[in-house]
């Protein structure tokens, strides 16, 4: 399979690896087709966020779109992030194989459900979309 360098140098050298203590959201999405899962934990402050970890347990593309993810929202506001869909994930990543555009769906579905976990912790207003998008992030992880 042919990955982009940008790709390579996110899968071999990952930005925001890790786990955070006491975050203030946690997303956790799973591809039930692929076997990847992905968490990403996020601290806010002001409607930012303002550190971020991803753990993943997946493919090149997985991985390498969960680093390209952290790095793109950390310091932006939620809702900036919450405007990001694959597409710049894609970009950023210098293009991702066909076969493989599922796991930059998977690091956008797995931000915004972060977003959700903390709006939710904080009673925050969700927004329609948010609430509908993580109801069918649930109902298609139960497969």
């Amino acid at each position: 399979m042919q990955y982009s360098k940008k790709v390579l140098q996110h899968f071999r050298h990952p930005k925001n690896m890790g786990k955070l203590k006491n975050p203030d959201g946690i997303g956790k999405v799973g591809n039930p087709i692929c076997g990847d899962v992905m968490t990403i934990y996020i601290k806010v402050k002001n409607k930012k966020i303002t550190d971020i970890k991803f753990e993943t347990f997946g493919c090149v593309s997985a991985i390498a779109s969960s680093s390209i993810i952290t790095s793109l929202v950390k310091g932006k506001k939620i809702d900036y992030v919450l405007k990001l869909t694959k597409d710049n994930v894609i970009k950023k990543l210098g293009g991702l194989p066909p076969i493989k555009i599922h796991c930059s769906v998977l690091a956008v579905d797995t931000i915004h459900e972060a977003i959700y976990d903390y709006l939710k912790k904080k009673k925050l207003k969700i927004p329609k979309f948010l609430e509908k998008r993580h109801e069918l992030i649930i109902k298609g992880s139960k497969h």
